[in-house]
């Protein structure tokens, strides 16, 4: 679309304006052509070096690698802060995943399962398979929501419906 419009609009502008300059030996018409092609290419390379400050995070399987706690910024209360001191789960470089069932730092009941990656899209979507029996936060894999720096991770649990998970340690509550 940009390009037409420059091959259409500004190219045949560029060209009338430096035809104007050498018939008038005016340099203002030149120097308007000038300024319309220093614009043009100044933009396109600033938000070429900026695109990636203004993009969606591209993830791949190692970012996946780390801890996740409950994000309670989505939905504060005590709901959430009940699901913050009783899940958590990690996931490990040899592509193991460990949901642990907490009672705040005591881990009650582990469940094993393995990750692995799809990678059909821009961005690498995690798909996990647990040992059974399961939990049913893990029942399903997670949808994967991206922003600029990083991701969040939902399950959709049958008892509590979306589940929001994300990157950290779990620190105890000051309730």
């Amino acid at each position: 679309m940009y390009f037409i419009f420059i091959i259409f609009v500004i190219v045949p502008i560029s060209i009338v304006l430096l035809l104007i300059s050498g018939m008038t030996e005016k340099k203002f018409f030149a120097q308007i052509a000038a300024f319309i092609w220093v614009t043009i290419i100044s933009t396109a390379i600033l938000s070429e070096i900026l695109s990636p400050l203004f993009s969606k995070k591209k993830i791949e399987k190692s970012d996946y690698y780390g801890e996740y706690i409950i994000d309670r910024d989505y939905f504060s209360g005590k709901q959430s802060d009940w699901q913050y001191n009783n899940f958590r789960f990690e996931i490990k470089k040899n592509d193991s995943i460990y949901f642990f069932i907490t009672d705040k730092s005591s881990i009650i009941k582990t469940y094993k399962g393995k990750i692995s990656t799809r990678n059909r899209y821009k961005s690498a979507r995690l798909k996990i398979t647990m040992e059974q029996p399961n939990h049913h936060v893990l029942s399903t894999s997670p949808t994967i929501y991206r922003g600029y720096w990083s991701f969040y991770l939902v399950f959709n649990s049958a008892k509590f419906n979306n589940m929001f998970f994300k990157k950290g340690k779990w620190k105890a509550l000051n309730n």
